[in-house]
């Protein structure tokens, strides 16, 4: 069984740069309050009626198939990862088949909705069908456009400062060098706090999942609850929990623990690994996970300070730009991780 290698890689980020500047007022902070909690000084905004996760996913894909040494309609699947669709139905893989020109091909598109752990979700699925032989050019997009959906008052502010846009996309292809492309890929999820970092409506739930598992987001007239400040108006665009101290628990145990599980499973350990490309969920998070695994500074990959979360695009964008900054080598050893909303979290190991 061969294994899959990254052949091609690509980013794209929206050209409005908005700083904290300009979204701190609105949510009674300065900068400096985003920056100590969160290590955000700026982040990029797509263009409103222009940008969505599937054109800006086209825009990754295009690089990515270039650098890959094959054109669009060469490939022969593709499984796009977002949690901000342009469509609740169809999802974005048939949206982006169109937007490439390929949908003569008739390729399957698959969507991946695992949130900040979806690229690597979809790099695992990907990774399956290289293995098995069923594909052999796959493209995997990660593709995010979530600042329409974010409320910049001071209810919102613990989302609002968090999230924004870009897109990052490979092309995988097989490989029958011994060792070398994807070694192992490592998905887990717990269902038990889903609601503590979700966005609610729309949706077709109906409360069930409240008045089974969670009354305590309901009041007295079974209407959902925001955890801090009364109910949503109706139509209001991000009804959503977000319970920061929860998440970041979560994250603090389980980035670690799936980073050693992919190591470990190689029969390597974490001192062997050249370069860590973590989901950039928040700075005090990835440098709690450094701090705590002793990984030095050289290893590690940051672009949070810039970029903001951009969720399920988070890992390919950095990964693509550690490529073309020039700092991954043939025969290196990277350890791509996330970990997100569900709770779900997820590791992969590729010798490159």
């Amino acid at each position: 069984m061969m294994n899959s290698r990254i052949a091609g890689i690509g980013h794209y980020l929206p050209e409005r740069i908005v700083p904290n500047e300009e979204i701190a007022p609105g949510m009674g902070v300065d900068s400096a309050w985003i920056v100590e909690r969160t290590g955000i000084r700026e982040r990029r905004f797509a263009k409103a009626g222009e940008e969505t996760p599937t054109t800006m996913g086209a825009i990754a894909a295009r690089i990515a198939i270039e650098r890959a040494g094959i054109t669009p309609s060469d490939v022969d699947f593709i499984v796009f990862a977002t949690m901000s669709a342009d469509y609740l139905v169809p999802g974005c893989g048939v949206l982006l088949q169109r937007e490439l020109g390929v949908t003569h091909t008739e390729i399957g598109a698959l969507d991946i909705r695992n949130q900040c752990s979806g690229f690597l979700y979809a790099l695992s699925v990907a990774d399956k069908f290289i293995k098995t032989g069923t594909y052999r050019n796959i493209l995997v997009v990660g593709a995010e456009r979530q600042s329409c959906n974010l409320d910049f008052s001071a209810r919102g502010r613990d989302v609002a400062m968090l999230f924004a846009d870009g897109a990052g996309a490979v092309i995988l292809q097989p490989t029958s060098q011994p060792g070398r492309g994807i070694l192992s890929t490592h998905l887990h999820a717990d269902g038990t706090h889903a609601e503590e970092l979700s966005i609610i409506n729309p949706g077709s739930h109906g409360k069930y999942h409240f008045r089974k598992y969670k009354p305590q987001y309901l009041n007295a007239e079974n209407d959902f609850v925001h955890q801090n400040d009364g109910p949503f108006e109706p139509g209001y665009l991000y009804t959503g929990v977000f319970k920061g101290f929860l998440v970041i628990k979560k994250a603090f145990e389980k980035f670690p623990a799936v980073i050693c599980e992919a190591v470990c499973r190689n029969n390597l350990t974490v001192d062997q690994v050249d370069l860590f490309v973590l989901h950039q969920a928040n700075l005090r998070i990835l440098e709690f996970v450094q701090r705590k695994m002793n990984i030095p500074d050289e290893k590690v990959w940051n672009n949070i300070q810039q970029y903001g979360n951009t969720t399920s695009a988070s890992v390919p964008i950095a990964l693509s730009e550690l490529w073309e900054a020039g700092k991954i080598r043939e025969g290196q050893l990277l350890c791509l991780a996330a970990f997100g909303s569900g709770f779900t979290w997820a590791s992969a190991l590729i010798r490159w």
